[in-house]
C-alpha cells in the first residue's frame, strides 16, 4: 500500500513547491566590445574584456593530433 496524504494541500502550497523547483535561465547581456552574448558580471569568453578592461589575452586555437604507436618508435 502506498502512503496517503494526511490533509489536502492547497493550490498555493503546491504552487510554492513547484516555483522552487523551476529551471532558471541565465541572464545574458551583450559584450560592449565584440557584441557577443555573455553572462552578467563575468569576463567575455570571446574577447576577454570586462568593463572596458582587458582581463586576459585570447589564446590562438592549436590543433592537436593523435600520435600513433608506429610514429612513437
Amino acid at each position: 500500500m502506498a502512503a496517503q496524504p494526511k490533509k489536502k494541500l492547497s493550490r498555493g502550497r503546491s504552487g510554492k513547491r513547484a516555483f522552487a523547483k523551476r529551471y532558471i535561465l541565465p541572464r545574458l547581456t551583450l559584450c560592449p566590445k565584440c557584441s557577443s552574448p555573455k553572462l552578467s558580471h563575468r569576463t567575455c569568453p570571446n574577447c576577454g574584456y570586462y568593463k572596458e578592461n582587458l582581463v586576459f589575452e585570447q589564446k590562438e586555437a592549436t590543433k592537436v593530433s593523435k600520435v600513433s604507436s608506429q610514429q612513437k618508435e
